[in-house]
Formats: structure tokens, sequence, C-alpha cells
């Protein structure tokens, strides 16, 4: 008879991982009013950007969200499409003998007990919201909102199953889990922020089935890039099409286009969160997002659209146009090349060696179309270094615009 594999609590984060990101606030908040969508929308980046603490935040979105029916609040969680892996892989974490527990810092412990009912899960945690005559009364509480609250719920729940801290698998996606990323635990960055793709052991992306492998001490295997993968990194090459469009048109001909098409694409992703989709538009996102992304707001174009535009408004043709081509091009086949080569980054592992390499050389290709290839040289080297920093500013906006300022500053004083 085979033997039964260690005893093993895997947490799992809820937002980011188990259901898209931000989504339960967005959703709760549109059936309020565009006034309590716009105040809990500013909290949010407020948190995001680092000027109010996570706790913080939370109380003033809830105390937008009093008087809303708790009977509502829930309608609102189960409707949120939740990964469609979920079930299966709490079965395959139950057949490994693993103790599953469920940790959100801002949905409320009711709405996360709920969930963790439906895929059998063992423990839910979440926050503690007030109630009275079956309202909510925005007053908030619990260990999950407090800074290192979640190292203490990790511990509570060691401590129930005897088991230790080397026991214990850790699955999130942001700054927030840092405290439970502790050096004995194995930690798994799932569609990881730049603090977690550092502290991490491992990184998933795509599918949440792909922590399994990595709970099961399997040796990462190259992945062939999918037909999304293709389409997305496809349409991101074609940005290197910009500047030269933009300077046969003018630059800001192409800006509005741009920032036009961003804000359709925009109204778009809105209203397939609400069921309705866009001809053209909702079928070109269908064919290029990822799986996590299909499940929440797929933001990554517009951080796209920002970078080229702000880069082709702020610098001189050559060195903007280069920093475009560079960053377009370099970009998208070091996450072709990244996806199937397996040699990690020790400082991020979201990239790899190979991908980083493959990116500098296209890169570089890339930038001779409108600089020189001394220039060029340097140009892909500081983009790549750029792409593979795990910086808090997203590498679609970082990249073209840092690149297009050190080109700038590079020929304006003459080193080229």
């Amino acid at each position: 008879m085979a033997q039964k594999p260690k005893p093993r609590l895997v947490v799992l984060d809820v937002e980011g991982v188990l259901i898209p990101k931000n989504r339960f606030f967005y959703q709760i908040a549109t059936t309020i009013g565009s006034t309590t969508l716009l105040k809990v929308l500013i909290f949010g980046f407020l948190y995001e950007a680092g000027i109010i603490s996570l706790e913080s935040a939370l109380k003033r979105i809830y105390s937008q969200l009093r008087g809303v029916k708790v009977d509502t609040m829930l309608s609102v969680f189960s409707k949120i499409p939740a990964s469609m892996y979920l079930h299966g892989l709490c079965s395959q974490l139950k057949a490994r003998n693993c103790t599953v527990a469920l940790v959100s810092s801002g949905i409320p412990t009711a709405a996360v007990k709920k969930l963790a009912a439906s895929i059998c899960a063992d423990y839910a945690y979440g926050v503690e919201v007030g109630e009275s005559d079956g309202r909510l009364t925005g007053e908030i509480w619990g260990d999950a909102i407090t800074k290192n609250g979640k190292l203490k719920i990790l511990c509570d729940i060691l401590n129930r199953e005897h088991l230790a801290v080397e026991d214990s698998v850790i699955v999130a996606d942001d700054r927030n889990n840092r405290c439970i990323f502790l050096p004995s635990a194995l930690k798994i960055g799932f569609n990881a922020d730049f603090v977690i793709r550092v502290k991490a052991d491992r990184v998933v992306n795509g599918k949440l089935t792909g922590i399994l492998p990595v709970i099961d001490g399997v040796k990462h295997k190259r992945s062939f890039p999918s037909t999304n993968d293709f389409v997305r990194e496809d349409i991101h090459a074609a940005g290197l099409f910009m500047p030269v469009i933009a300077s046969m048109i003018g630059v800001p001909i192409v800006a509005a286009a741009i920032i036009t098409i961003a804000l359709i694409y925009a109204s778009s992703e809105l209203l397939r969160l609400e069921g309705f989709n866009l001809p053209v538009i909702s079928a070109v996102t269908r064919h290029a997002a990822n799986q996590s992304e299909l499940f929440g707001f797929a933001a990554a174009p517009l951080y796209f659209a920002f970078g080229i535009v702000t880069t082709l408004l702020l610098f001189p043709t050559q060195a903007g146009g280069a920093a475009i081509a560079m960053f377009c091009l370099g970009d998208s086949t070091a996450s072709l090349f990244g996806g199937m080569l397996t040699t990690s980054l020790p400082f991020n592992k979201g990239k790899t060696i190979e991908g980083s390499l493959a990116g500098f050389f296209f890169a570089f290709l890339a930038g001779t179309l409108f600089v020189s290839p001394i220039l060029a040289l340097v140009g892909a080297a500081i983009a790549m270094t750029i792409e593979v920093l795990p910086l808090p500013i997203n590498d679609n906006v970082s990249v073209p615009i840092l690149t297009g300022a050190a080109l700038t500053l590079l020929t304006g004083y003459g080193f080229f």
C-alpha cells in the first residue's frame, strides 16, 4: 500500500489568486452609485501607491459601504467568477494530504467561508464586518486587516494542525502577503507583483494548477507558448510601428488615435465584466489575454498605450522611436523565449536569463532602425535591465519611458 504523503498546509490568498483582484469592491460599489465607486477607486489607488496603509484603505472603503444589505454583499460575491481550476485544484491538494486555508485581507469572512465551503477548504479567514438589522455598519476589524495579521493567522492554523512552518505552502500575488513568506515555507508567487517575485521560491503565471508541480517538487519544465501568448506578443511587437507612423503623419495624430483606442478598450473591458461584449475588441481580448486576465479587468493594454504615448510626446523622434521599438520587440521576444526556458533570475523569479538575453538581442535590432548600432547596443542594455528589475512600476510604462529618457540624455550630452 502506498504511503500517505506528509501532511502540509496550503494557504491560498483569495483576491488575485482565486478571484480577480479588486473585483469585489468594484462590483459592490457599482450597486451603490458612481460617487461611491469613485471614492472606492481613489482609496484603492492610494493604497497601491503606498500612500496609506491597507487597514486605513479598507476602513475608508467599508465606511462607503455603510447600509448595504449583507445578503446583497454575499450575492455580489457569489457572482464573481472564481478560477476555473479552483475546484479541481482543491481536490488534488486533498489527495496530497494537504489542509487548505483561504485567507483574505479584503473580503468579508462570511464571503470567504462561502467560497471555502464550495471547494471543501478547511479554513477561511477574512475581514470581520459590523452588521445591524442585516446591513453593513461600515465598521471592520480582525487580524486579516492588521500589519502582520496574516502571520498570526498562519501560526494559529499551524498550531491547530500540529504542523511546522516548513510544512506550509504559501500561494499569493501581492506585497500584503510578504509577512507570511517565511524563509522555511515553500513560497509560490502567482501572477505576482514585484515584492512577491523577489521573495518567492517559484513564480507561476497563467493557470492556477501550475502550483501543483511546485508543491510536488517537480523541476520546472519548458512550455511552448500558447496561441494566446503568440497573439498577445504579436500585438505587443507591432507597437514598434507607432513611431514610424508618427514620423509620417505626426505625433499628435498618432497619440490621439492611441488614446481613443485605449478609451474604447477600457469601455469594452468594463462591459465585459458585466457580461456584455463589444464586437472585434472583446474577441481580440479573448484571443490575447491569459487565463487570469480573462476573469478580471485586463489592464496591461492600457499601461502599454500609456507607455507608448508618453514616450512619443516626451522625447525627440530618434530617442523616443528607438525606446519604443526596443521595448516592443525586446519585451515580446523575452516573454516568448522566457516561457520556453527555465533558468530564473535570482532577484526576479518571474524572468529567465535566456529570455532576457533574447530580448536584449531583438531590442538591439529594433533600436538600429532609429539610432546608430552603438547607441542601440547601449539602449538595449538599458531597456532589458529595466525590464528584468522587480520594479513597482508596470514595465509597459517603465521600460519605454526610462529608456527614452536615457537615450535622450546620452545624445543630448554628446556621448553618441
